[in-house]
């Protein structure tokens, strides 16, 4: 195959030799050999062909071997990608064809970090070629995604801000819903649980309609508003968590849900038991069952925060002992989680630490309140007794 690539490399006729070398790569494709296919390309990089040529059928020759049988096409394809990286400038659409297409075959086989690597090594921002903007947002939210499928949070989120600088000019609907779905799943994979229930609640309200020939399903809608439901429950106990339950419990959707009675205990602010809780946790997601730093689970610190701010409903003030028992945590866990909700504002009262008394706000008020009451009986009784004093009625002593 060499020597038949080098005769038609001395032809003088450039057209004779495009035609020649189209009719040798054919040839070359049908039989699927990937030595054949590797020295094809290392022909075409040679010094020997001209560029103008080589662009021609390097162009061919990245979309035809996308029909070769998969492990072929991924080792040609790779093999390609290696030997024009140092003149890879000169051919910038035909790397971007190779790379579409080996992305394309990793992904179906579920290889999502190659995947993403892959697409992620075409260049974008290149001052070569003029490249659609709604290309290049298309090209970050796919790598973005594939990066998520991996559970690469911090990849995907490196992506999705590259095209959060492009999706203000986007008139393609199918694009911005993509954008949204990638930009809620990076917030819950990375635990901002407030902001994903947002963006989540927001996919919900797309409603049925269709967006570039595909409808939006029932079912697509039923797991954003899911999705929704579930990050709030495990969103930081407070009044903007409240918030967005009330928005939740208020939606006549939810009440269909399979996770709506949970939801509605931690709206109304009851106690949550753990059955209930380990019941719940069965639904959660890897990333939404990690570990937080003080050795806990995220569930099993949203649960204990509101389960104390619940608490806070039934009690004006409660030992830490005590309010360790109600929890399920010692009574050091209990203040230290009570310390932080009072000093992020999330929780209302104030820490008795020489008593070990947790008082929650009002308490104080309802205590004068109290004392208040007793003083006005005792003025009440005195007054009694100077009236009978004054009719000469004697109290027995």
């Amino acid at each position: 195959m060499a020597s038949q690539l080098d005769s038609i490399a001395a032809l003088s006729d450039q057209k004779q030799k495009i035609e020649q070398y189209k009719a040798a790569l054919q040839s070359i494709l049908a039989k699927g050999e990937v030595a054949q296919c590797e020295s094809f390309v290392d022909h075409m990089l040679s010094e020997g062909v001209p560029l103008v040529v080589s662009r021609q059928l390097m162009a061919v020759f990245a979309q035809e071997i996308a029909k070769l049988p998969a492990d072929t096409h991924k080792e040609v394809a790779q093999y390609t990608l290696r030997k024009i990286q140092p003149r890879v400038v000169s051919y910038e659409e035909q790397v971007t064809v190779v790379r579409t297409n080996l992305a394309q075959l990793l992904e179906e086989e579920e290889d999502w970090s190659k995947a993403a690597q892959t697409l992620a090594g075409i260049d974008l921002d290149s001052g070569m070629r003029q490249l659609d903007a709604e290309y290049r947002l298309s090209t970050n939210i796919k790598i973005a995604m594939l990066h998520l499928e991996d559970d690469d949070a911090v990849s995907a989120e490196t992506y999705i801000k590259k095209a959060a600088s492009l999706i203000a000019a986007c008139k393609n609907e199918e694009l911005e819903l993509q954008y949204k779905t990638c930009y809620a799943r990076i917030l819950d994979s990375k635990r901002r649980f407030l902001q994903a229930a947002t963006s989540y609640y927001e996919l919900s309200q797309v409603g049925n309609r269709e967006i570039q020939g595909r409808k939006i399903s029932e079912e697509e809608l039923q797991q954003a508003l899911t999705s929704a439901v579930t990050c709030c429950i495990l969103a930081s106990a407070g009044p903007q968590r409240s918030r967005i339950l009330a928005n939740l419990y208020k939606d006549e959707r939810c009440a269909g849900l399979p996770v709506f009675p949970f939801l509605e205990k931690v709206y109304l602010e009851r106690i949550l038991r753990r059955e209930e809780v380990e019941a719940f946790a069965q639904s959660l997601a890897a990333h939404q069952r990690a570990m937080t730093p003080d050795g806990s689970t995220v569930l099993e610190r949203a649960v204990i925060e509101h389960n104390l701010a619940a608490a806070s409903k039934l009690y004006d003030n409660i030992y830490f002992s005590e309010l360790g028992q109600l929890l399920g945590v010692d009574a050091s866990k209990a203040e230290t989680t009570a310390a932080r909700m009072v000093s992020e504002d999330r929780l209302k009262g104030s820490i008795d630490q020489v008593d070990g008394l947790l008082c929650f706000d009002g308490s104080s008020d309802q205590l004068l309140l109290w004392d208040e009451q007793i003083q006005d009986v005792c003025n009440q009784l005195n007054s009694i007794i100077d009236t009978m004093g004054d009719k000469g009625i004697k109290l027995e002593a």
